[in-house]
């Protein structure tokens, strides 16, 4: 039921996945994802896709939505819209961390993710 964390807030340090999350009456409807980092070390990436799944366990084989590699600190805020996926009722973020360079070769990355319902009149205010 969301509002939700995809990814609790949490240290990465390699590839993984958050818990499936489901989503109640926001299936079939815009959702306004919100990704914060708040720790990286240099020369490292992250990126977040988005899975979807009918019932939770079986997901479909290609992600719904693969957001553009971080680098950097920050809160990154995308729509997804699940109007043509009507059938999707669970989200689950995975990440892919990569680090290159000197040093540790283990990314870093303190993170989360939260899904909730976008509210049209929000999307308007924005706008202008």
């Amino acid at each position: 039921m969301l509002p939700a964390f995809l990814i609790p807030e949490t240290v990465l340090r390699e590839d993984g996945a958050g818990p499936a999350v489901p989503l109640g009456a926001a299936q079939g409807r815009l959702l306004l994802l919100t990704l914060g980092i708040t720790r990286v070390i240099e020369q490292e990436s992250l990126e977040v896709s988005l899975w979807g799944s009918t019932d939770g366990n079986a997901w479909i084989p290609k992600p719904i939505l693969v957001l553009p590699q971080k680098f950097y600190c920050g809160v990154y805020r995308f729509l997804l819209d699940l109007s043509e996926q009507p059938e999707v009722r669970f989200l689950q973020a995975r990440w892919r961390v990569n680090r290159w360079g000197r040093g540790d070769p283990r990314p870093l990355f303190g993170v989360w993710m939260a899904a909730e319902l976008a509210e049209p009149q929000a999307m308007r205010a924005g706008s202008g």
